[in-house]
């Protein structure tokens, strides 16, 4: 079963073989070694599976106290299993959590696997289906046994699902460190991890079910408040707007892309960028149409039209229809709510194919 995450690898992989190229990078070759032993005393171990590994990577990376989070293969009765071969021996996509026990416990851990899943369905996961994909927790010793069996009976006594918990506590096998290439893939492709998320209804799926919980890959408000300025914070969270002629952006003119503060998402280009007079950005359309969203403002006792961001739900700016051709739009964007990534760095963040752009306008 080939697996549905991004239709251009697995095209790649097919023409290549073992090895292909993507964005310039050469994966495959030799198999990876399986993951090390623990080398500090007060390390502990915890093994997830919770369908495609990309997406289980970034919500337990981001915990204070976890040490390293990686993707691999478990579960299964062949040894050195490789991304073509490990469903045929049994085994499923999972990260391999080393994590310091003083600084984190493993119910927290629990608790950030349960908020990652739909915890009814054995048969994959969201748009990835098969065996491959089929959720679990493997515990290591007989405290993770039990304290994953209470969580699970918390979960079912939540009454947040029609059918009760329905995944398997199982003992640990053989963890295999995947390729490379899938290692920390939510930070080196952040513009495919983004869209495969929502594209495959897991982050929809878990915004209705988990109210307070936005997307699985956004950081908290305190994680926010403590990363962001009090001006950003403001603008992104608190719909604020940034003065005039004095921000990072309304006088840049500079080619690259300009990303979402929050989440990374990429939302205009300097191709689009025009001198508008009002000393905020201004853009004559998106860069991704698909990770804009735009809403009535009536706030100023006036129709406008807001703007935000579709994956880090930031507040942008607002859209009028008072810009130069050849969309006859304004994006009008705080500054604050924007990163500015230059041509020059766009490789470095996995941004590479849009350098395309540079060099003509759209």
């Amino acid at each position: 079963m080939i697996p549905l995450r991004n239709i251009t690898y697995w095209l790649l992989w097919i023409a290549a073989g073992t090895t292909f190229v993507v964005d310039n990078q050469v994966f495959g070759g030799p198999e990876q070694p399986s993951s090390p032993d623990l080398t500090d005393d007060h390390q502990k171990v915890a093994i997830f599976a919770g369908g495609c590994f990309w997406c289980m990577e970034s919500p337990f990376a981001q915990l204070k106290g976890v040490v390293t989070v990686e993707s691999g293969y478990t579960g299964g009765t062949t040894t050195d299993p490789t991304y073509e071969n490990y469903m045929a021996g049994g085994h499923v996509e999972a990260v391999r959590i080393v994590y310091d026990s003083g600084q984190i416990t493993y119910k927290a851990l629990l608790d950030t696997f349960w908020r990652q899943i739909d915890p009814t369905d054995t048969g994959g996961q969201f748009v990835d289906r098969g065996s491959g994909y089929m959720p679990a927790i493997f515990y290591q010793d007989e405290d993770q046994r039990i304290q994953a069996e209470q969580s699970k009976n918390e979960l079912a006594a939540s009454g947040l699902f029609a059918k009760p918990p329905a995944i398997p506590i199982l003992p640990a096998t053989p963890f295999y460190r995947a390729e490379e290439y899938h290692q920390g893939f939510y930070k080196r492709n952040p513009l495919h991890y983004a869209n495969y998320r929502q594209g495959s209804g897991r982050d929809a799926f878990l915004r209705k079910i988990w109210p307070q919980q936005t997307a699985a890959s956004q950081e908290s408000d305190q994680e926010l408040r403590k990363r962001l300025t009090p001006l950003q914070y403001e603008v992104t969270r608190k719909n604020g707007t940034e003065p005039p002629f004095d921000n990072a952006y309304w006088n840049n003119h500079q080619e690259g892309i300009y990303v979402d503060i929050v989440s990374g998402e990429p939302l205009f280009a300097s191709t689009d960028k025009f001198d508008s007079g009002t000393g905020w950005p201004s853009f004559t359309r998106p860069l991704v149409p698909e990770n804009i969203v735009e809403k009535a403002d009536r706030t100023l006792l006036t129709h406008r039209t807001e703007v935000r961001s579709k994956m880090g739900n930031t507040h942008l700016g607002h859209v009028f229809s008072d810009g130069p051709p050849p969309t006859g739009l304004r994006y009008c964007i705080n500054s604050a709510a924007l990163r500015f990534v230059p041509k020059e760095q766009l490789a470095r963040e996995g941004l590479e194919h849009f350098k395309t752009l540079f060099g003509t306008k759209r």
